[in-house]
């Protein structure tokens, strides 16, 4: 009897995890839908990259590894911040949703501002990002940051000279105060190259599922590329300290990409196994005086499926 039970839990298991591993290719399958040109082309460009199987198992390992990082987060009431910029079209917004994917969004979050309104423009700079900074419990992932400031406003002419030098005296003593309130700071920089750039931008350019991605200010980065490049250098010289230093992840596969970073990420924070008490499921009480109540077909979503 028993070993029914375990051959049938075994199996329960086995359908899970495939199922689990067929929700990941379901959510990973995004085809665009280009030319066979533009097919051939990526292909060509990606002759390397990282095989699916590796790709998806160490995937799953990995999210596995960061629900024990979550469950330590939440014991601990540690308190992380991950802050991810980099060049458009570099990745940052799919490793941010596979870091996330499988975690509780009551624990962990993720930031995208939007351009600051006209009284957010007259206050501190940092003002607005402070009320999403994560509280005791939590982990804070922010899609571009207050180093805006060093990158897209200071190459677009949105923050003057002077606005820009006064963020570089501020924002490394602003980082330590962070670090020293006790949050874990991670900050990443998602790297490619200019060719694999101008591709990924044609590809979204082609790609009715994917123009949305594309800005009139995408098209302007890829104008001012040099200019893009002395500021991100600068930016890494002035603001990488030993309290929160820059991470660079290069993008131009972004299976790797994903992979690397999550990995990093877990070796960066000192979590540990949590225990947890086993969990029981309580049997259903039945009520013999409850009739269930046959319900009007109009509330029920037609089943076209």
């Amino acid at each position: 009897m028993g070993e029914d039970r375990n051959e049938k839990l075994q199996k329960l298991l086995e359908s899970e995890f495939e199922e689990t591993l067929n929700d990941m290719i379901e959510a990973e399958f995004n085809e665009p839908i280009l030319s066979e040109e533009m097919r051939k082309l990526y292909r060509k460009q990606h002759p390397d990259s990282l095989d699916g199987r590796i790709y998806f198992s160490n995937l799953l390992r990995l999210q596995s590894e960061l629900i024990k990082l979550q469950d330590w987060v939440v014991d601990t009431n540690a308190k992380i911040l991950i802050i991810c910029e980099g060049r458009d079209s570099a990745g940052k917004g799919g490793v941010i949703k596979r870091i996330t994917q499988r975690l509780d969004p009551r624990v962990a979050r993720v930031v995208a501002l939007q351009k600051p309104s006209e009284r957010e423009m007259s206050q501190w700079y940092f003002q607005r990002y402070v009320p999403h900074l994560p509280a005791g419990g939590e982990m804070v992932l922010f899609d571009r940051s207050w180093y805006n400031r060093a990158g897209v406003e200071r190459v677009m002419g949105f923050a003057s000279g002077d606005e820009v030098e006064q963020f570089f005296q501020d924002v490394t003593e602003f980082e330590r105060m962070l670090v020293r309130s006790g949050i874990i700071l991670l900050k990443y920089w998602f790297s490619i190259t200019d060719e694999e750039q101008q591709l990924r931008f044609n590809m979204r350019i082609h790609d009715p599922m994917k123009q949305w991605k594309l800005s009139p200010m995408d098209l302007e980065s890829r104008i001012r590329w040099e200019q893009y490049t002395k500021a991100k250098e600068d930016m890494f010289e002035r603001t990488s300290i030993d309290e929160a230093p820059w991470y660079i992840v290069e993008g131009n596969d972004k299976k790797r990409e994903r992979l690397n970073c999550m990995e990093h990420i877990l070796s960066k924070i000192p979590y540990r196994d949590i225990p947890h008490e086993k969990v029981t499921l309580p049997e259903r009480v039945f009520n013999p005086d409850y009739e269930r109540r046959t319900l009007p077909d109009d509330l029920y979503v037609p089943k076209i499926y």
